[in-house]
């Protein structure tokens, strides 16, 4: 790891981040049941299901695309080395070990060059559980080294989830809709075994629980030098019709920390591969063509020095003729341009104002609250592939007042509705975000889901709300405020 890295690690782990817990909609995974080393972008390592009376614990892997469920005895999870960083010299941090000793750290803030780790209970439905809720315990750590899972709080000091050097089971209590990250550190290099359970009580007074589940992680570089990689090309159909959207996926296995391909295409009646032109990336989408039919695509995978690592089978592209037309009879067609299939989120120009009622002294009369109502927000897509989407929002910046007066985004919290959508698609809200509080984070400071759409369900034209409520300390000094809230769909 170099020197800029290394300072880099340092300054986040003492800004410290406010963990987002909220449900990140993604479409329904496909199961998977190879081998895999996951060692970098998202990952719900611990993925909480419920599913015919029974509680499971999966991992649902986000570092392909499409996404697919995991076994975790299929699974084993890497820190790579560059996530070696020092321990601060802030007393806060002394559980980490002595001050300038080494950890292993896989932040709580994405890196996109080490593995993002969280826990996930999205796919838990309200009402099964008492008190909408399940149990998540460590109960067993064996490794070299101890192991810390933590978050931090506005200020940058840890907030413990589970700690191995005092003494285990560690409980705590998620609640359903839950998507959550934290820091975990990792205080030797090698093989590590972490047994994870969880339990929960449903609403007729049964007990459930998941056993104890382990779950593999490797600190530092595989033994023998990790297994050979293999590529595959996910995402062709059996057929298409013209001017379909064609979107192909390469996917490592075992997943990688190299990113670099290229694409090629061969033709009926070539004998050579042709490269595609500015095609470097994982994922390639075209358009289907007649004069595309019976084209084969290859992915590779390249190295640092720019070597063949592995190449994929070849597929094929399969694109129907168009139907043809009794002889009296005419066609009149109606097109929409290939470029105008998108997805676009947008506010009525004229109803783009939110102004919430003068704040109030709440009941206990320790906190300024009011409450509002986000104007409707309009998601429209008209994209052929139909991948679905997750409309977000996020306060980028302070709340302005009077005289440099400021206050926190964070104090604004939400909570999303589904007013309106087209027949087929399946729009779920987002979870409620509750405004900032001590030691449990929250608020729109940080980008919160305002609706999703899954896979297959999302084409058409949807419109969101939400319920706003403003919750500041007293000592905010009186008067008008303003942000801006911006909002973004995927």
């Amino acid at each position: 790891m170099n020197a800029t890295s290394r300072v880099r690690g340092f300054a986040a782990l003492m800004a410290g981040a406010v963990v987002v817990a909220g449900m990140v909609s993604a479409p329904t995974a496909a199961s998977a049941a190879e081998k895999v080393v996951l060692s970098k972008g998202h990952t719900d390592a611990i993925d909480v299901r419920y599913e015919g009376g029974a509680l499971s614990l999966e991992v649902h892997d986000d570092t392909v695309s499409p996404s697919v469920t995991r076994d975790p005895a299929d699974v084993t999870f890497q820190v790579l080395p560059e996530a070696a960083m020092a321990v601060p010299a802030d007393p806060r941090f002394a559980f980490l070990g002595p001050v300038g000793s080494q950890v292993w750290l896989l932040p709580l803030t994405q890196d996109p060059d080490l593995l993002w780790p969280g826990w996930n209970t999205t796919t838990l439905n309200s009402g099964v559980f008492e008190g909408n809720k399940v149990r998540l315990s460590l109960v067993d750590v064996r490794g070299p080294g101890d192991v810390t899972l933590f978050t931090q709080d506005a200020f940058g000091g840890p907030i413990m989830k589970f700690r191995s050097d005092d003494g285990l089971p560690d409980a705590i209590d998620v609640p359903v809709h839950t998507h959550a990250h934290s820091n975990w550190a990792f205080s030797a290099q090698g093989d590590y075994t972490l047994t994870f359970q969880a339990d929960a009580t449903l609403t007729g007074g049964t007990t459930v629980s998941t056993g104890r589940v382990d779950y593999s992680f490797v600190v530092g570089e595989l033994s023998g030098g990790g297994p050979e990689v293999g590529l595959a090309v996910n995402g062709m159909a059996d057929e298409y019709q013209p001017n379909d959207t064609v979107t192909l996926n390469a996917v490592q296995t075992p997943q990688t920390e190299l990113d670099h391909y290229h694409w090629f295409i061969r033709c009926p009646g070539a004998d050579d591969w042709t490269i595609i032109a500015g095609e470097a990336g994982a994922s390639y989408s075209f358009t289907a063509t007649r004069q595309l039919n019976a084209c084969e695509y290859v992915a590779k995978l390249y190295g640092d020095g720019h070597e063949v690592v592995a190449t994929s089978d070849p597929v094929t592209l399969w694109v129907a003729f168009p139907p043809e037309e009794p002889g009296a009879s005419q066609t009149i067609t109606a097109s929409i341009a290939e470029a105008q299939g998108a997805l676009v989120i947008s506010v009525n120009p004229g109803d783009r104002a939110v102004l919430l009622p003068p704040a109030q002294l709440n009941a206990a009369g320790d906190r300024w609250e009011s409450n509002g109502e986000l104007r409707p927000v309009t998601v429209t897509d008209t994209r052929a592939g139909r991948p679905g989407w997750s409309a977000s929002g996020q306060i980028p910046a302070d709340f302005a007042g009077p005289d440099g007066a400021t206050f926190s985004a964070g104090y604004l919290g939400w909570t999303p509705r589904v007013l309106a959508q087209a027949d087929g698609q399946g729009v779920v809200p987002g979870p409620v975000v509750a405004p900032y509080a001590v030691g449990a984070g929250g608020g729109l400071g940080n980008s919160a889901v305002l609706g999703s759409a899954p896979h297959g369900a999302g084409r058409g034209t949807a419109q969101l709300g939400a319920d706003l409520r403003l919750s500041l300390p007293t000592e905010t000094a009186a008067g008008t405020y303003t942000a801006t809230l911006t909002l973004t769909a995927i």
